[in-house]
């Protein structure tokens, strides 16, 4: 990746929170790393060395600054400057690629050789994967020193580590200190694992549209297992077979948001946080992509009226995929109806003390694959189309042979998606905006989508669409959000119609 370290020296200058994530600040003089918003006084220009990452600067040998806390930085949008190689690799690393595996088995989720896809990151990050994932690990794990009271042992596990002399010695190789030493007596913090809440502040590049993301997610919500306000979102969770409930709420006059999490028992904490950002697209630099879809006078007025828009994601790709095509040619009211009934038929019941106060509409954990592919799902109000279609994706998934995950590119993960019975255009191209995260998704079936750039009564065709929509890439994902928000009653975010997206799509093709 390709810094101007002019530009860089003028950005730390000013302190300007805009850059915050986009680069660390390596001192020569001191051999600490620091964020472009660090309070200290700037060091000279000699010994500043201006890196992509703090992978890079961990990999040059430097230490992380303890009071601009580089752990808390929104961090660097994956496909900022990278290759499409890399970010689906740091995705995949998100999701604990390298906790288990190596890099050769993340190089051969992606198609490459493992020596290529180190080269790639050489290039683009100026850190190997594997200084990549042990960064994310030890800077996960200073998070949860300074934010909660839980145990070293417990920060260990729950921060991705296998063992806690590995955490031991990577936090004394990374900060110089014994883990101990590193927690201050006034910081406030959230509960133990197990116990109590656990509190995480969600750092995020500012600004970030609150109300626009949760006026998407309100009509989506499946009953039983999610819940939101205008205040906050709740969902059930399960993390490697551990139930637990969390709550995201917005923090005024912060740019971050403070999630509440509840498990019970000890799980993987850094999964939760990585699955939680996704949900808000917390990753997200809206700076770039407003400067380039709002200059479009199709999309201007939109980012105008909602700035910091971002793309909903999802907590599991399976459920996302279940959901898109109950919602296939009925209302968002219908479909919500119809996943609450598959819920209560099929999900896991939340154990006894979980919810509590406040949570008491959250009762059961989504559906998993190996219990629907067996399940009868036309019992619940679904055609038997759909009903085979979720079956059948079902099946795939609890077998192995489909992972709905982001280690392809949006094409091949298209192909492999509307390979599916009952799977067309519209649902796979909605799928790979949420589940996948891909920025450059684009439903141009989509009615709605259709409706919003008619100049008429009737919708325009999805070939023009398409071909207008060209000059949105690759940010194609936002600017249907954008058509989508501008269009919506304030009261929900549907399309214009009153239906379900995915309505366009058609009668569901059998045998595909």
């Amino acid at each position: 990746m390709e810094l101007s370290q002019d530009a860089c020296w003028r950005a730390l200058q000013t302190r300007d929170a805009r850059f915050d994530g986009r680069f660390v600040t390596a001192v020569r003089s001191t051999g600490i790393y620091c964020r472009p918003v660090c309070p200290a006084q700037a060091p000279k220009r000699a010994n500043c060395l201006f890196l992509p990452c703090a992978a890079a600067a961990q990999e040059a040998g430097f230490r992380p600054c303890l009071r601009c806390r580089p752990e808390a930085s929104p961090g660097t949008p994956a496909w900022m400057g990278t290759s499409a190689t890399v970010s689906r690799a740091l995705r995949l690393i998100s999701d604990g690629a390298l906790d288990s595996g190596g890099v050769e088995d993340l190089a051969a989720r992606l198609g490459v050789g493992d020596r290529h896809l180190r080269r790639l990151f050489r290039r683009h990050l100026g850190a190997s994967p594997l200084t990549v994932a042990q960064t994310r690990r030890v800077h996960f794990a200073k998070k949860l020193i300074d934010e909660t009271e839980m145990s070293m042992a417990e920060v260990a596990l729950a921060s991705g580590f296998s063992s806690v002399r590995r955490f031991n010695a990577a936090i004394r190789g990374t900060y110089g200190r014994a883990p101990r030493e590193l927690r201050g007596s006034q910081t406030a913090r959230g509960g133990k694992a197990g116990s109590s809440d656990i509190e995480l502040k969600l750092a995020f590049r500012p600004p970030l549209h609150w109300a626009s993301l949760i006026r998407f997610l309100l009509p989506r919500l499946t009953p039983g297992v999610e819940s939101a306000g205008l205040d906050a979102y709740r969902r059930t969770v399960s993390v490697d077979g551990v139930q637990g409930i969390v709550e995201v709420a917005a923090s005024e006059g912060a740019n971050q948001l403070v999630a509440r999490i509840r498990l019970a028992g000890s799980a993987d904490l850094i999964q939760v946080a990585e699955r939680l950002r996704r949900i808000f697209d917390l990753g997200a630099d809206p700076e770039a992509i407003s400067t380039q879809l709002g200059r479009d006078p199709y999309l201007a007025q939109a980012f105008e009226e909602f700035p910091g828009l971002r793309v909903p994601g999802a907590w599991d790709g399976f459920e996302l995929a279940v959901r898109a095509i109950i919602g296939q040619q009925v209302s968002v009211r219908a479909a919500s109806t119809l996943a609450g009934r598959l819920v209560e038929a099929h999900g896991e019941p939340l154990g006894p003390g979980i919810a509590g106060e406040g949570f008491e509409t959250l009762r059961f954990v989504f559906p998993s694959a190996e219990s629907l592919a067996r399940a009868d799902l036309t019992r619940i109000g679904l055609t038997r189309a759909r009903a085979s279609a979720i079956s059948t994706l079902a099946e795939k998934v609890a077998d192995g042979d489909l992972a709905i995950e982001s280690c392809h590119g949006l094409g091949e993960s298209l192909r492999r998606l509307e390979e599916l019975p009952g799977v067309g255009e519209w649902t796979a191209q909605y799928i790979a905006m949420r589940a996948l995260g891909e920025p450059d998704a684009f439903p141009a079936t989509d009615l709605g989508l259709r409706h919003a750039l008619a100049t008429g009564a009737e919708p325009i065709a999805s070939s023009r669409l398409a071909e207008i929509a060209e000059a949105w890439r690759p940010w194609r994902a936002y600017a249907a959000m954008a058509l989508w928000m501008s269009q919506a009653a304030p009261s929900a975010c549907a399309s214009l119609s009153g239906r379900s997206p995915g309505e366009s799509e058609g009668p569901v093709r059998r045998g595909r």
